[in-house]
């Protein structure tokens, strides 16, 4: 990779650094997730979680899965809140507050509002990761795409990962788990 296409990567890299010590406060106070969601695959059933809490200007993710197999995986917000079918298709497509913008995180026409960054099994499918998104609210604040709208947002994992620029979804392949956003009360 050359170094002008390292610099996106090295300014996200920045500003979730620039965020740590707001995250690290948020868990000291010991704060409850506004949402939540249930990680389910095809292979095990009950997969693991996700805990979503709403900051100012965005929404951080804390995801811990296991059973994926080892190496770098997509993950996306998608538009509904159902992973009822066996291939987590009636989840739709990702989540968008207005105008579809073109995937990846990389593209300079985009990102879409369901775009996050990869997320990486360990070698035994275990996969502990905390992201951010400035492009998603719980509230319905700001005019970003509410992932606890009407129909609800679901978090999908696909089986490889997100080049964040090709369409679609990055050439990251089938949907290998999902799990339905739900409020916390």
């Amino acid at each position: 990779m050359t170094l002008p296409r390292l610099a996106p990567i090295a300014a996200v890299s920045l500003i979730a650094l620039g965020t740590l010590p707001a995250l690290a406060d948020h868990h000291e106070k010991g704060e409850t997730p506004l949402a939540a969601a249930e990680f389910r695959t095809q292979a095990m059933g009950e997969a693991g979680t996700a805990n979503l809490s709403e900051g100012p200007e965005g929404v951080v993710i804390r995801v811990n899965v296991e059973g994926l197999t080892p190496g770098w995986h997509a993950i996306h917000f998608h538009g509904v809140g159902d992973c009822s079918d066996a291939a987590y298709k009636n989840s739709g497509s990702h989540v968008q507050h207005g105008e579809t913008e073109p995937h990846g995180l990389l593209n300079p026409e985009g990102p879409d509002d369901g775009d996050l960054a990869n997320i990486h099994a360990a070698e035994d499918g275990t996969v502990n990761a905390e992201l951010y998104s400035a492009r998603v609210t719980l509230s319905g604040a700001d005019g970003r795409a509410n992932l606890l709208d009407a129909d609800g947002s679901a978090l999908v994992i696909h089986e490889g990962p997100d080049d964040h620029m090709s369409q679609p979804i990055g050439g990251a392949g089938a949907r290998v788990a999902c799990a339905v956003i739900e409020k916390v009360e």
